[in-house]
């Protein structure tokens, strides 16, 4: 069993108050808390290795290149990628999946298809491109409907884009299934692990997806890191995203060669700091195991779903037969953002509002839900308080 308290004190945000309560922080999904190794890594690297990478042959800069390098190598372990090549390191998600639709060759008339659940980031670089959408529907528990998948490819689809886990529903969705299906299609398959990678192991090996991209900040990391993970055979083909210093092999006044993988996507000074901070992320997760972190997280999803089922006029959606530790829901008479400032007063963070997920919303036809998400520091007890100020709400506005 996990010592919850303990994993607790890792988090110093988590001894703060808020309108003068304990502050239960439930909005993991949106960005997740850091823990003192992350916030320490950040303060030391600026203390002792502050320099800039690949640039320069001093000791202080061959040090910080080593400490970057050495979280691609952890990252590329990690997610069990075949090589640190296949690891480019980014903004976030949302760059990652800009860098896949700016770098790839798109024509006149190329499908794509994505579902009804993504992100915005995963339907805005899309939709820039002028290529259609094939949508992938989902039933009203909020899974794919693989049958109707199945009939969307023809010979103009060019690439599958999809969420590992949506991050309004929590569904996890069968991405080895989805792959399979589209390479027997010969399209390739680009996964939005945002929700998914820091709660669920990832093997992109086993996937056997194209490309897999994730943040650090939702995985108890900084913000501003992201990765892009991409068989190398297809970034090898891929134009650079963004030109500049490091994705050069040589420059003249007329034209440019490109640096090797995984650097020609790498141009200009990149966040040193903090992809050196997200190697300790990586590192705290595993000191916890996701064995561990998956069992915690499902009992506190058992046991919200039934504490809020349990309140008047309170309606979850989604209850996807596999979904992480994300709810989500309305409440008769109420507007979510009413209820987020009810909550808000009693110290407890969460998420309201569309989520970034409009065309979801439109699904389910509701303007906005309120979401709660879990992350290994959360606890019954603070379930327990949410119950509490959701009766409340009820009341008053019953």
């Amino acid at each position: 069993m996990l010592n919850i308290e303990k994993i607790r004190k890792d988090f110093p945000i988590l001894q703060c108050t808020m309108h003068g309560k304990p502050l239960i922080y439930l909005d993991s999904s949106n960005t997740s808390q850091k823990p003192n190794g992350v916030i320490d890594a950040i303060t030391h690297y600026y203390k002792n290795y502050n320099a800039n990478i690949h640039r320069s042959i001093y000791e202080l800069s061959a040090k910080a290149t080593h400490l970057y390098e050495k979280t691609r190598t952890n990252i590329k372990e990690f997610i069990n990628a075949k090589s640190t090549q296949e690891i480019i390191f980014t903004k976030g998600t949302t760059e990652a999946i800009n860098l896949v639709a700016s770098s790839l060759s798109f024509s006149e008339g190329d499908e794509i298809i994505v579902s009804t659940m993504e992100h915005h980031s995963n339907l805005v670089p899309w939709q820039k491109l002028g290529v259609k959408l094939r949508i992938i529907p989902i039933s009203d528990k909020g899974e794919l409907d693989l049958g109707a998948y199945q009939n969307l490819f023809n010979s103009h689809t060019k690439m599958v884009a999809i969420t590992h886990a949506s991050n309004v529903l929590g569904t996890i969705n069968p991405i080895k299934e989805i792959t399979k299906i589209a390479h027997q299609h010969q399209v390739a398959v680009l996964v939005d692990g945002a929700q998914a990678f820091p709660h669920l192991p990832v093997d992109v090996e086993d996937l056997d997806c194209d490309f897999y991209a994730f943040s650090s900040h939702k995985a108890y990391g900084p913000t501003g890191v992201g990765v892009l993970y991409g068989k190398k055979d297809l970034l090898e083909k891929m134009s650079p995203y963004q030109g500049g210093g490091n994705m050069i092999e040589r420059v003249s006044l007329t034209d440019f060669t490109c640096n090797q993988l995984p650097y020609k996507f790498e141009a200009g000074t990149p966040n040193i700091a903090d992809v050196i901070a997200f190697d300790a992320a990586i590192n705290y997760i595993k000191s916890i195991g996701f064995e561990n972190i998956m069992r915690h997280e499902q009992n506190l999803l058992h046991y919200a779903t039934e504490k809020l089922n349990n309140i008047d006029g309170l309606r979850i959606i989604g209850n996807a037969s596999k979904k992480l530790g994300v709810i989500s829901f309305v409440m008769k008479e109420i507007h979510p953002h009413d209820i987020g400032t009810i909550l808000d007063h009693e110290g407890i963070a969460v998420r309201a509002g569309h989520h970034c997920a409009m065309p979801l919303m439109e699904r389910f036809k509701v303007p906005a839900m309120v979401r709660v998400s879990f992350g290994i520091y959360n606890t019954e007890k603070e379930i327990d308080h949410l119950s509490l100020a959701l009766k409340t709400a009820e009341r008053i506005f019953a």
